[in-house]
């Protein structure tokens, strides 16, 4: 009987969640079985990918970047739209960093590559980690990191592979600080990740993700190496 072999491929924008997810497999699955892709879909930001390579490369990992065209225009994609100076908190509705169907199409993209890569070698097995998590969730400010459209992604990706690819969440029922806590027991470098939409030479420290980020290293107890341009209180 074969043995059964577990590849894991790790949807990597280099920023704090997904760079826990990313050490999480390589504890789970060791270095050589781990891959990190990152997706280029026209962000504004795109210091993230960078940022992703340098982890990678500091933590041995495989990496590549593929691309997504004709991503709809948000916030997130359109560099002459206004970046809020708010937190999450004082956002109301959807979140106006929302791309729609943005990860359905990052999590579609990944498939197709794991099924590209494995489906001739049938005793592969393919995690797919995603770093979604409940902040992320609440409230539908993003409809596509909830977990009713986890589900249904996941139960998708598993009939579309023929039950080769599953989807994996680890974060998915954790608060942000609880991720900081998370990523830091697993070795995360959290000195090049990168969290800002606005893509400078250094974090703004006003959007809502630099504020997010801050809150997180503070109530989870873990030094932040972040430099930020400014601060809320500061302006």
């Amino acid at each position: 009987m074969t043995d059964i072999v577990t590849k894991a491929l790790v949807l990597h924008s280099g920023g704090v969640d997904s760079s826990t997810c990313l050490a999480m497999a390589i504890t789970a699955h060791g270095r050589e079985n781990v891959m990190a892709i990152s997706i280029d879909y026209g962000q504004r930001h795109k210091k993230e990918i960078t940022a992703a390579a340098q982890i990678c490369e500091l933590l041995d990992v495989a990496h590549a970047v593929y691309t997504i065209e004709g991503m709809p225009t948000s916030m997130l994609t359109d560099e002459k739209a206004e970046i809020p100076n708010a937190s999450y908190d004082e956002l109301e509705g959807v979140s106006p960093t929302y791309v729609p169907f943005r990860n359905g199409q990052l999590l579609s993209k990944i498939t197709g590559i794991a099924a590209g890569l494995f489906s001739k070698t049938p005793e592969v097995q393919v995690a797919i980690y995603f770093g979604a998590h409940s902040e992320d969730a609440l409230n539908w400010a993003y409809p596509d990191c909830t977990p009713e459209f986890i589900g249904a992604m996941a139960n998708a990706i598993y009939i579309g592979t023929y039950h080769q690819v599953r989807l994996l969440t680890p974060l998915m029922w954790m608060m942000k600080w609880q991720i900081v806590q998370e990523g830091n027991r697993h070795g995360v470098p959290w000195a090049l990740t990168w969290s800002c939409y606005a893509g400078a030479d250094q974090h703004c420290g006003v959007c809502p993700t630099c504020r997010s980020r801050k809150d997180a290293f503070q109530k989870g107890g873990v030094i932040d190496p972040t430099h930020y341009a400014a601060s809320p209180e500061k302006g």
